[in-house]
């Protein structure tokens, strides 16, 4: 499988970087082809009003490396793994931004549009939180918000890792071990049984392995 690692923090060798790479470390181990990028690498500009900015063919007009990245890396891999410190109780600004200018290479009046909806949906998600506050509802409405929009991208989300550290890589310093955590979640990244249950769904009583007998089955 095809794996893409994205560190969105500007600080290069940061908590969030350490904890990406420990995941994509994790990855490897597993088998899978993994790559990894620093995101303000790629992003510069932020969403603009598409009425003024965009070009005569549809096309988004920010002169940035955000297509490519979008096109050539994130659309063909099959996992992703976002790594993001928190910043206000949120991702970070340049990640917020990546995810704001979806909007242009999905709508209808894009070029892309039809090839980027369909090509997003389906994918793994990992998300690694780097934070300085061990308050357990400090990063509870930034995994909220990971957990929408895996939801309305038709991704699943496999696991959320939370380190807590300020200086560079303090991280590693976290007695509930995040980056052995971050490299297990990598690893595992295809392996993670996520459920969505609904009242219709069909399940069985079991939730490792198939029951023994039919009439196990619940429905």
């Amino acid at each position: 499988m095809k794996v893409l690692a994205i560190s969105s923090s500007p600080r290069r060798d940061g908590n969030s970087w350490t904890m990406a790479e420990a995941a994509a470390k994790g990855a490897r181990e597993a088998g899978h082809e993994v790559e990894s990028v620093y995101l303000a690498d790629h992003v510069g500009g932020m969403l603009d009003d598409c009425r003024r900015c965009r070009l005569s063919d549809g096309a988004c007009g920010i002169g940035d490396g955000y297509e490519r990245l979008l096109m050539d890396r994130v659309l063909p891999a099959d996992g992703l793994i976002i790594a993001t410190p928190l910043y206000w109780y949120g991702m970070n600004g340049r990640l917020k931004t990546f995810f704001d200018r979806l909007f242009c290479y999905t709508a209808g009046s894009s070029p892309v549009g039809e090839t980027v909806s369909a090509a997003l949906p389906g994918k793994r998600v990992a998300a690694l939180i780097s934070c300085e506050e061990s308050y357990r509802g400090a990063t509870l409405g930034l995994e909220a918000q990971f957990q929408e929009l895996t939801r309305y991208l038709h991704q699943e989300l496999v696991g959320i890792v939370v380190g807590v550290g300020n200086s560079r890589g303090e991280v590693g310093s976290d007695p509930s071990r995040p980056l052995e955590r971050a490299e297990d979640l990598g690893r595992r990244l295809f392996d993670v049984r996520v459920t969505d249950y609904r009242l219709d769904t069909p399940r069985s009583n079991r939730v490792w392995g198939a029951p023994e007998h039919e009439d196990d089955e619940l429905y």
